[in-house]
């Protein structure tokens, strides 16, 4: 690399005689609306944010980052943004935000811009559905390379695993495809390994018939959180792949609550069998939010996780550490979230990717964690992680097994040796 510092006129040498898109330096108009993330936290500075509007702009900002050896990251909404590119060149893919469907192949073809909003409109006109996230808003690219755990996620696994195929710009500024027959290394590394590995300008991707769900959030009175959350350790054991559910602790209206968020992708009468159980622990409901609904329309937003685990079961001394961390009634308290997974996702095929590749039937959340609340859960967690779910950078090796991540390392070592994707969840090349 050159080790160059990157001024004006070096932006206009590198990008101004082939890149399309707007490209905003500190002080013009524009630029702090594109640089900033989704969390209100970060602050970052970019040397310039290039708004990329085709491949070949894609193209010249990794070339342009390499060769004057600056930071580089890729934002589409920022949803995924936890480190700022300060001093460095974000590339911003929003606008290459094409969607296309073949409803008779089922699969989904999108650019790096789309949000889960587009697929799932273009997909539910032929009764099909993605495997999206919690949020419509959210970048497909970003949360499917995370591993992309959603609500259809116990019935068809993880969005990661449902990916056909890749184009993607490597750090030597090739354009490969990935797949199961070319860049076979590569594909499996993209499948939950991060944006690590280069920038991926399409993803092609399964999708399935899913068009009615019954779901939502219900909120419940929080004092029996306990009894709520230890006949949800036994309940989720037996509940069908078809539903998914989560235990929340959080506030609503300033008035802690106890919610259940739930989909059940069915009838709305074996749903409510299903759930049974549930509601009756938790008492009477005080707003009840389960409904019939189009899959489209059925998203349900997540808990930041600044704490996050996973556990096999939930013993009395794990509820009892949440119930407190949660607060008093009507107190102060962190937001905690306890998941359900098992299902497809604790069946991962021989040939999938290397996220989520732990049998855990639980994840556990804390947005606001102590050092108190951290010590008295370890003992009972795995000690894992689930990079879509990760904002703490340090511990990315964390959300895979050894051997994925000993793998991930070498894959990065042949497509990125000198870790121009080194921004974010990085995976460092072996050595």
């Amino acid at each position: 690399m050159a080790n160059m510092t990157m001024t004006r006129p070096d932006v206009t040498h590198w990008l101004g005689r082939t890149f399309s898109g707007a490209v905003h330096l500190p002080g013009d108009e524009g630029y702090d609306a594109h640089r900033r993330p989704l969390a209100p936290t970060l602050d970052p500075r970019p040397a310039l944010v290039a708004e990329a509007t085709n491949i070949a702009d894609v193209h010249a900002a990794v070339v342009a980052a390499r060769d004057y050896d600056v930071p580089f990251a890729v934002q589409a909404t920022g949803h995924g943004t936890h480190v700022p590119c300060d001093d460095g060149l974000l590339l911003k893919t929003t606008s290459m935000n094409t969607v296309q469907v073949d409803p008779h192949r089922q699969v989904a073809h999108v650019g790096p811009g789309a949000v889960w909003g587009d697929v799932l409109a273009a997909a539910s006109a032929y009764g099909l559905a993605p495997l999206s996230g919690s949020s419509n808003s959210v970048g497909v690219t970003g949360f499917t390379l995370g591993g992309g755990m959603g609500w259809l996620g116990r019935l068809y696994g993880l969005a990661a695993d449902s990916v056909l195929s890749a184009e993607v710009v490597t750090a030597e500024g090739r354009l490969v495809r990935a797949d199961a027959y070319e860049n076979a290394d590569l594909f499996w590394a993209l499948r939950g390994g991060g944006g690590s590995f280069g920038v991926v300008t399409s993803l092609e991707f399964r999708l399935y018939p899913v068009t009615e769900v019954y779901g939502g959030i219900s909120y419940f009175a929080p004092e029996r959180a306990d009894e709520t959350l230890a006949a949800y350790g036994d309940w989720a054991r037996g509940a069908p792949d078809a539903m998914s559910t989560a235990i929340v602790l959080t506030t609503v209206d300033g008035r802690r609550v106890l919610g259940i968020k739930a989909m059940y992708a069915g009838g709305a009468d074996e749903a409510e069998r299903l759930l049974r159980p549930l509601r009756a622990a938790a008492g009477p409901a005080l707003v009840d939010g389960y409904r019939s609904m189009r899959y489209a329309d059925a998203a349900m937003g997540g808990t930041p996780a600044r704490y996050l685990d996973f556990f096999p079961d939930l013993p009395d001394a794990v509820i009892k550490r949440l119930v407190d961390t949660a607060g008093a009634v009507d107190g102060a308290g962190a937001n905690v979230e306890v998941r359900h997974w098992g299902g497809a996702l604790a069946r991962p095929g021989a040939d999938g990717g290397p996220a989520g590749r732990n049998t855990a039937e639980f994840s556990v959340i804390v947005d606001a964690p102590t050092p108190h609340v951290v010590n008295g859960l370890r003992p009972y967690g795995i000690g894992g992680a689930f990079l879509n779910f990760l904002s703490d950078t340090s511990r990315t090796a964390q959300a895979y097994t050894a051997s994925d991540y000993a793998r991930l390392r070498t894959v990065k070592r042949a497509y990125d040796p000198e870790n121009v994707f080194g921004v974010g969840h990085s995976i460092l090349p072996a050595a």
